[in-house]
């Protein structure tokens, strides 16, 4: 409460004064989201030429939570992890599809 009254005699108000805050976003320029852009997806001559969020924040020096807040709200695209899977073998295969339990 002490807080409030403060800011009332301080500001004349209680809400947040304009350049303060989480509205001030410098992350968000167009250069940072053609960066990403080009970063993020396999170019059609290059393929397998993608990066993961930690390499783009690395290599752009932006934040790995500004990154992925980029290729979510400002791309629409989804962020995967990748996951290496166990291949199954002939013999594994025949008795996925003939044995049943």
């Amino acid at each position: 409460m002490d807080h409030l009254l403060v800011k009332i005699d301080r500001f004349g108000t209680i809400k947040c004064r304009p350049g303060t805050g989480l509205t001030n976003c410098t992350v968000h320029t167009d250069d940072n989201i053609d960066k990403v852009t080009d970063l993020v997806q396999s170019q059609e001559d290059h393929p397998q030429t993608h990066r993961s969020i930690r390499q783009i924040a690395h290599e752009t020096r932006i934040s790995r939570s500004s990154v992925h807040r980029i290729i979510k709200t400002d791309l629409k695209l989804k962020c995967l992890k990748k996951e290496l899977a166990q291949e199954l073998t002939e013999s594994d295969r025949f008795n996925r599809l003939h044995v049943s339990c």
